[in-house]
């Protein structure tokens, strides 16, 4: 096939003005999307009053957990149906995260003096089950309706950071953490 000169001409011209109108068009114009977190970004605040017991009454500090990152269901000790699938979505999430799951811990904050179902603690081995032992810890956890109905994500330093909706989407969860994770250098 032989190319006319206007044919090449054109070409040559192609191979020279496409470029420079794509880069103005980017500059400009078209922007890719973006992306936007799932969870609800906090107003970034260091948790407070960290003392308390886990559920069997042994002393625990928060504050050793730091360096890991944290994911935080707050309610009453006797789970409902919501609840228990928050204790499983934070269970399978963390399992989602391959290698990278040593460096989540799960933690049931409990919100009354209940007491939860040993049938219940076994079924989430490594489930921090814990009391603070100032009732004011729990308000450091906003919600729109309900602090139950959300998972909460504490970063390595200890401070509150993100709140997944009530009746989270379990992939956009798993994304969520995972960007988190592999942007991290701590935890």
């Amino acid at each position: 096939m032989q190319l006319t000169p206007r044919s090449k001409l054109l070409l040559l011209l192609g191979v020279f003005v496409v470029p420079v109108v794509a880069a103005y068009l980017a500059f400009f114009g078209w922007r890719p999307a973006g992306h936007t977190n799932y969870g609800d970004l906090l107003k970034v605040t260091p948790l407070q009053q960290t003392a308390g017991t886990t559920h069997d009454g042994t002393p625990l500090d928060l504050a050793l957990l730091q360096g890991k990152w944290l994911m935080v269901h707050v309610g009453p000790a006797s789970c409902d149906a919501d609840c228990v699938r928050q204790l499983y979505l934070m269970r399978q999430i963390r399992i989602t995260q391959g290698k990278e799951q040593s460096r989540i811990e799960r933690l049931w904050v409990l919100t009354d003096a209940g007491a939860a179902a040993p049938a219940l603690l076994q079924d989430y081995p490594g489930l921090h089950v814990w009391r603070p032992a100032d009732a004011a810890f729990i308000e450091q956890f906003p919600a729109k309706d309900s602090r139950a109905g959300h998972i909460y994500l504490v970063d390595p330093l200890g401070n509150l950071m993100l709140r997944f909706p009530a009746d989270p989407e379990p992939k956009r969860m798993m994304k969520d953490l995972k960007l988190l994770l592999k942007a991290s250098q701590i935890g």
